[in-house]
């Protein structure tokens, strides 16, 4: 009788053991399906805000640019005049200079 009984015993034991042990499998595989999401979602969000800060910089590259070739029109073109009224006072003071030699 007390066979019977520690058998059945060990069998109830044996039964919550392996319970639990599929408890556990169940909880690691659940933790492992967890931090898969977690970190689909996380590079999900560095490839976004990557892809947003290279529009963005494009954006102000290409901003840049257009003001920069604006202003350096604007210099060509001050540069010029200033050049061309610099040359005719020249060549009108070298006129009045030859004028008097003559």
């Amino acid at each position: 009788m007390r066979i019977v009984r520690f058998g059945a015993m060990a069998l109830a034991v044996s039964m919550a053991v392996g319970a639990s042990a599929q408890d556990l499998k169940t909880d690691a595989e659940k933790a492992g399906h967890d931090t898969k999401v977690a970190t689909k979602d996380a590079a999900h969000d560095v490839s976004s805000g990557t892809k947003k800060a290279y529009h963005k910089t494009a954006h102000a590259t290409k901003k840049a640019y257009h003001k920069t070739a604006e202003g350096t029109e604007k210099v060509a073109d001050k540069t010029a005049d200033g050049t061309k009224k610099a040359y005719d006072a020249t060549a009108n003071e070298t006129k009045k200079a030859v004028d008097k030699v003559k």
